[in-house]
């Protein structure tokens, strides 16, 4: 069902775990798959400078939110707004059609974490 990169990052994932004091944090769900992806981030000058993950789901949930993390440590926050699923599933070589949805659950959880740093920083 799953190709072998995706294997590789599920069994190895990176930055699992929780910012603690995280500047910005972005939690969603698929309910119709019982997926759920929180993502942390540590935002300086503008710039994620690192994200941790916590994911209860499948293997392509748990990959997807690896990879998504890994790529946007170091971006820019508009340019982390960019990234879309699709790069996410490029960057693990492809997902099983059925699968889709852990990779749109990753985009919208980066999406979420920036809006609520900069909610935050509104407030502030």
């Amino acid at each position: 069902m799953y190709n072998e990169k995706v294997m590789q990052v599920f069994s190895n994932p990176q930055n699992v775990g929780y910012i603690e004091d995280a500047d910005g944090v972005g939690k969603v769900g698929n309910a119709a798959c019982g997926d759920i992806m929180e993502i942390s981030l540590r935002i300086q000058d503008d710039t994620i400078v690192d994200a941790k993950f916590r994911t209860f789901g499948c293997a392509a949930a748990i990959a997807t939110s690896s990879v998504a993390t890994e790529m946007v440590k170091g971006m820019k926050l508009d340019e982390a707004l960019q990234l879309t699923n699709k790069k996410v599933v490029e960057t693990l070589q492809g997902l099983p059609p059925q699968k889709i949805h852990c990779s749109v659950l990753a985009e919208e959880a980066i999406k979420a974490a920036i809006e609520d740093y900069r909610a935050r920083q509104a407030k502030a």
